[in-house]
């Protein structure tokens, strides 16, 4: 197992949107651990392989509370199948926009088909912050932020503070 090195915005790879995986492999599997791995070290819930400098359509995640049992959940090719009409409004965060905070409006359930580790086909009704975080996460798998999502002067603002960051480091 590895701790990968996460990119942050405005790295050009989060811009760009992420092959299908045509065959799971060990590589694949090796990738989804090491993801894993990386976002517990992070911390974070979630993370979409080309936060790790990977364009393929790999998330994981674990919603799970810190007084719970870890509940990983590894997606190749996730697909939204259906989202409800009904919105939730969540802050959010990203490991790829450290430090950065904002309200974001996403349909409340969605319908996810995915694969697994193993090439098993799983459909999944997600709600809440399930619902939330993957799709943030397939949003990484299209080259899209959760900044994207928000007023272009709230994205400006904290644009230039990561930008200043990266110039201190």
């Amino acid at each position: 197992m590895a701790i990968l090195d996460i990119l942050t915005a405005p790295d050009p790879v989060l811009k760009k949107k992420a092959d299908p995986v045509e065959e799971v492999t060990d590589e694949i599997r090796t990738l989804l651990d090491d993801m894993l791995d990386t976002m517990y070290d992070a911390p974070g819930i979630g993370l979409a392989a080309p936060q790790v400098g990977v364009l393929k359509r790999v998330i994981v995640i674990d919603v799970a509370g810190d007084d719970e049992e870890p509940a990983p959940v590894k997606m190749i090719n996730p697909e939204i199948l259906w989202a409800s009409d009904e919105t939730g409004i969540y802050e959010e965060g990203c490991l790829s926009v450290p430090k950065s905070f904002s309200e974001v409006e996403r349909p409340e359930r969605v319908k996810v088909k995915y694969l697994d580790e193993n090439g098993t086909a799983h459909e999944i009704d997600a709600d809440g912050l399930l619902a939330t975080c993957v799709q943030h996460e397939i949003d990484h798998l299209e080259g899209t932020l959760f900044i994207d999502h928000i007023s272009r002067i709230k994205r400006s603002m904290i644009m230039r503070k990561l930008t200043k960051m990266k110039k201190a480091d």
